[in-house]
């Protein structure tokens, strides 16, 4: 099905809007923001009976910002606080994804993960990993020497290794394609190239929510607006600035975006079959530069870590520096690595709600959480901040965790 302009949905079979009542909007729910989450999240609200939702994506397809430039890692949720959003929804997130893609067959792979330990510190960061899976009963387990070195002689860990073996990794273009059409034959609309400029409450929400926006070559004049009766705010890189567009000055947030390099290697060896993952390190922006695989088996390295100001600074950083750290600490875990079949390849962007030193990880200054709350003083508005990893394999869960706001 081919997604239709936002003008073409809006002038057929529409109702007309009245701020009397949310029953005469144009749709039950808008939904801003087309990458994962924001696809998993369009696609459980309409398949409630008797809704219509339109997805409003400002790009020209789904998923081409933080959902398609990552990992691409299925995560088992061992990483954050016990009773965090990120837990919580990473674990069921994980077995929803791992169902959904065997019912219709979306390409995936439980290749499971390491994590590796260079020295007695690194090891006490494995123990504390291993005793918070344990206890939200994720399989995790330590390995032996001896099984480490007839399973993957490639790899060092000097101190320990601890293996995650629900970890895996997804074709996310796949996924997310899979979620648009689910989404549309449920009788969803997508509206592409629809930038949202302006967005007003009716009655704090109680009245519906007017929005405005862009549309495809007309980029320079607002549209007519649409109307919904409940808001879903799923922009990303973006979702602080329309969180901006609708609270007042004393809410406002500032955004912080952290950009991670890729790079790709063209050896055939060293070629573990397992991802490879640094000793988390509390207080670090991201889970280190680690070794991942896709689908096809190559190998890539990323990302690191690196503040920068702007959500569409995707060109890689090309820094002797930069290259240089992130050699140092795969070559700490993969010590025969070439450097010359070594290349930077793409850059990520992370939405973060704190800057500089933000934690990836629980126990680090600065954890922050998933934000996803209904905000106080408005009716109808579900507010998802700070949606970074395990964003991706928490993306189903967060559909029903949404739908369950809405409804239950």
């Amino acid at each position: 099905m081919f997604s239709r302009s936002i003008t073409a949905i809006t002038s057929h079979g529409c109702r007309a809007f009245s701020s009397s009542t949310t029953s005469r909007a144009d749709f039950t729910h808008a939904v801003i923001g087309g990458g994962a989450v924001g696809l998993a999240i369009a696609r459980r609200l309409q398949s409630k009976d008797g809704t219509s939702t339109v997805l409003l994506e400002k790009h020209g397809s789904v998923g081409t910002e933080t959902s398609s430039r990552n990992s691409e890692v299925i995560h088992a949720g061992i990483y954050y606080g016990r009773d965090s959003l990120k837990t919580k929804l990473c674990v069921q997130g994980k077995d929803m994804m791992y169902d959904l893609c065997e019912r219709y067959s979306i390409s995936y792979r439980n290749c499971g993960k390491w994590l590796v330990a260079q020295d007695d510190q690194q090891m006490g960061e494995l123990e504390k990993v291993h005793t918070h899976a344990q206890s939200i009963d994720v399989p995790i387990q330590f390995i032996s020497r001896e099984e480490a070195q007839r399973r993957e002689p490639d790899v060092r860990a000097q101190a320990g290794i601890l293996e995650s073996p629900t970890t895996g990794i997804i074709d996310s273009h796949a996924y997310m394609t899979f979620l648009q059409g689910a989404f549309e034959e449920l009788g969803g609309d997508c509206a592409f190239h629809s930038a949202v400029t302006r967005i007003e409450p009716l009655d704090s929400g109680c009245g519906g929510w007017k929005i405005w926006i862009t549309s495809g070559d007309q980029a320079e004049s607002e549209a007519d607006p649409i109307t919904a009766e409940t808001l879903i705010n799923s922009a990303g890189l973006h979702a602080i600035a329309i969180n901006n567009m609708i609270q007042p000055p004393s809410r406002h947030r500032t955004p912080y975006y952290a950009k991670g390099n890729y790079f790709s290697y063209v050896r055939s060896s060293p070629k573990p079959s397992t991802l490879v993952y640094p000793a988390p390190r509390p207080g670090h922006g991201g889970l280190g530069t680690h070794l991942t695989l896709d689908l096809a088996g190559r190998i890539r390295f990323g990302p690191d870590v690196e503040w920068v100001d702007s959500p569409a600074d995707y060109a890689p950083t090309v820094s002797p520096e930069r290259f240089a750290a992130a050699l140092a600490e795969i070559r700490s875990y993969l010590p025969d690595v070439d450097e010359e079949a070594m290349a930077l390849d793409y850059a990520g962007i992370r939405p973060k709600l704190v800057g500089g030193t933000g934690s990836a990880v629980a126990g680090g200054k600065g954890f922050q959480d998933f934000y996803i709350k209904r905000e106080e003083g408005f009716a109808g508005w579900v507010n998802l901040l700070g949606i970074e990893s395990p964003g991706l394999t928490s993306s189903l869960a967060i559909g029903e965790m949404v739908y369950e706001m809405l409804y239950k």
